[in-house]
């Protein structure tokens, strides 16, 4: 077993863009889901409405910086849309009703009708190489110690990623220490009450889903920037249950759980992964029990397992206080 290998994996993994960009996503749905109290099992919408409307916006001839623009006004503006009809439901219709949505954006993307505009299933593709040409590090030199290396096109969009992973969590810790933010924390506890006191409660939770949805736009583009490339299929709902897992285990209404989640899960997650695929081939009788497909589902079972552990003993998460993780379901 090379456990040394194994370990090596799960920290590249962990400092990686695809964690930056599940950070910066999970910062959004932290918004709406840790302080607003928003049931919204959609996201993952908003975080490919961002990245196609930066891609389009390039392959129609734009500019990146345009299509990054773009990309974060249509997340916002899905979010607006999204609230209108939708924020006025109880928190299990709003669940409801916002994962629907999402599934239903992804298939009218990836339709036959849609492909002049988005490719269909093909997705786009090659669209981030001004972003790569602002590059200061070279592309195919490695960097990092021992065995911990990276290239220099992945260290250039770590670098950018978590960059603007800081920049959200202090735009968020600005926001929420603000009287918008305490206001926002108040709808969360007690709608009745806040409204009582004379705020517009649906302008604020409308407020809350636009400005979480253009943060996960923002992740979107991330992701799409990184792999070059942006699919419909890559949005899947799962996505967006695995930011809920990101959001409670670093602490559902925290600053930092966004990001202390991701880098636990990512590790945890790729650590589990490695050590099955080592298992299944090192050990003969696990791998006559496993396949190699069927070890690679092991890890998702283990993490079922561990996030429950974490409900049972620390139900708040990571950084997460009892007072913080109150929900208003009525």
């Amino acid at each position: 077993m090379d456990w040394g290998s194994i370990f090596i994996d799960g920290i590249l993994a962990t400092i990686g863009p695809v964690t930056a960009a599940y950070a910066i996503s999970a910062i959004g749905l932290n918004l709406q889901f840790g302080y607003a109290g928003l049931l919204n099992f959609g996201h993952v919408a908003f975080m490919l409405v961002g990245a196609y409307g930066m891609a389009i916006t390039v392959d129609l001839g734009g500019p990146l910086w345009l299509g990054i623009i773009v990309g974060i006004l249509t997340a916002a503006v899905l979010g607006f849309l999204l609230g209108l009809p939708t924020l006025r439901l109880r928190a299990d219709y709003l669940a409801i009703t916002t994962i629907a949505a999402a599934e239903a954006i992804r298939l009218v993307v990836r339709s036959s009708w849609a492909q002049p505009l988005t490719n269909g299933v093909f997705g786009i593709q090659g669209f981030a190489d001004s972003f790569f040409d602002l590059n200061p590090f070279p592309p195919a030199e490695l960097y990092g110690i021992g065995s911990l290396v990276v290239t220099g096109r992945k260290l250039w969009v770590m670098i950018v990623g978590w960059t603007i992973a800081v920049l959200m969590t202090l735009l968020i810790r600005r926001l929420i220490n603000s009287p918008w933010g305490r206001v926002l924390k108040a709808i969360r506890e007690d709608e009745d009450a806040t409204t009582s006191l004379g705020k517009n409660v649906f302008s604020y939770k409308l407020q809350a889903l636009m400005i979480g949805g253009a943060i996960g736009g923002i992740a979107g583009m991330l992701l799409a920037i990184e792999q070059q490339n942006v699919t419909p299929d890559a949005y899947l709902p799962q996505v967006t249950f695995i930011l809920y897992v990101i959001v409670i285990l670093g602490g559902a209404g925290t600053i930092l759980g966004p990001i202390v989640g991701a880098v636990v899960f990512q590790f945890l997650f790729f650590t589990v992964d490695a050590l099955m695929v080592n298992t299944q081939a090192n050990i003969d009788w696990v791998g006559d029990l496993l396949t190699p497909a069927a070890a690679g589902q092991v890890k998702l079972v283990l993490v079922g397992v561990g996030m429950m552990v974490l409900m049972v003993f620390r139900p708040q998460g990571i950084l997460g206080s009892r007072e913080e993780a109150l929900i208003d379901e009525r």
